[in-house]
């Protein structure tokens, strides 16, 4: 009987990531795995078969080489006979490290490294960016500080005591790992007594505390690109946590928090802003100054423009990272009332208003309706 194609049977498409497969992985071994379908009957038989072809499909997948040569040339770009006993239940390797942790409770997790011991990645740190609005427009390369690790100088990064040396763990013999019965189960998990490292160390250094490495600060540079935006994030590969028994490190990601600013809200790639006017300009209309990022621009007031009005600007706004083109920029008009009117002034208001009502309601664009809203509301 033909093999099923891998992907298929992990239900993840080619394109998916080592995360996707990993995660398909899990929930499929957990779903069909033996302890949990036992039995003679044909449901846990089927079960048997069908977490062996996930076990199968999820070693080819999840090594790089394997995977390469599987997806030219299918099943047989990948050889059966190098895969280590794959097909038996007695050692599993690698490729069961995280199911079997989640079914019997361990941690085994991480890859292997010299001698057996398991190699772990690093944390991942996260870092808040806080930059201004014009920094975020124009983009800037900034310095930050971070933690880093740097072999100890009083134990040459050994961990141990100077004159002393570490020993190989007595538990797991160097190996870092040992094994665990199951059923018929042999599942390999982290050695708890060395924590995977294979070795112990009887009398640890006094400045590091035994782990060979000690704290200190380092400058990284950073580029922030023109256009990002509030909450994105830039990633720094391998400015993270340190790997364990050789792993790799993590990664640092940095999050931009943008500043509030005192004149514009930015929506996207477009920016807001509101611009107050004297009733006598918004009454009588003429041309004013409106701020944009890179400077000032002219917009005409037309007679009579009331508060709300507003006015777009093309291309005033911001050019998004991923962006084409800039946003626009929209002012929105808020006239004025006037304050601390001396006594002359009121006096010519009053007689500016018994103008106005002799004219009728045609200078008031919006009296007239708002009457007759009132009229209807209150039954006059």
């Amino acid at each position: 009987m033909a093999k099923r194609d891998f992907y298929e049977v992990l239900g993840v498409a080619k394109n998916a990531t080592d995360e996707d497969i990993k995660k398909a992985y899990r929930k499929l071994a957990m779903k069909y795995h033996p302890d949990r379908n036992q039995g003679e009957d044909a449901a846990a038989k089927g079960a048997e078969a069908k977490f062996k072809e996930v076990k199968e499909a999820y070693e080819m997948l999840s090594d790089a080489q394997k995977r390469a040569a599987y997806d030219q040339h299918g099943h047989a770009g990948v050889d059966p006979n190098m895969r280590g006993g794959a097909e038996g239940f007695g050692g599993f390797g690698d490729a069961f490290g995280d199911i079997f942790g989640d079914i019997f409770g361990g941690q085994a997790r991480g890859g292997r490294g010299g001698a057996g011991r398991q190699v772990f990645r690093g944390a991942d740190l996260s870092y808040a960016m806080e930059i201004t609005l014009e920094e975020a427009a124009n983009g800037k390369d900034s310095q930050l500080r971070i933690p880093s690790w740097e072999a100890c100088d009083t134990c040459q990064g050994s961990g141990a005591k100077p004159g002393t040396s570490a020993k190989t763990c007595g538990t797991c013999q160097g190996q870092g790992q040992v094994q665990m019965r199951q059923g018929f189960f042999s599942v390999q998990q982290t050695c708890p007594h060395c924590r995977g490292k294979g070795k112990i160390i009887p009398d640890p250094c006094g400045t590091c505390q035994g782990q060979g490495k000690v704290k200190k600060q380092k400058t990284l540079e950073v580029k922030i690109p023109a256009g990002i935006d509030d909450g994105m994030r830039i990633r720094s590969a391998g400015n993270g946590e340190p790997g364990t028994n050789g792993g790799p490190p993590g990664d640092l990601f940095i999050e931009i928090r943008l500043k509030k600013h005192s004149i514009f809200e930015r929506d996207g790639d477009d920016l807001h802003c509101a611009v107050p006017i004297s009733f006598t300009k918004a009454a009588l209309g003429g041309e004013i100054d409106v701020p944009t990022l890179g400077g000032k621009a002219a917009i005409d007031i037309p007679e009579g423009t009331q508060t709300g009005k507003q006015f777009r600007l093309r291309g005033k706004g911001i050019k998004g990272v991923r962006g084409s083109y800039p946003g626009d920029l929209y002012c929105h008009i808020t006239v004025e009332t006037p304050v601390k009117l001396t006594e002359h002034q009121k006096k010519l208001l009053k007689e500016f208003d018994e103008s106005l009502s002799k004219g009728g309601g045609k200078h008031q664009p919006t009296g007239e309706s708002w009457t007759d809203k009132l009229k209807g509301f209150f039954g006059g």
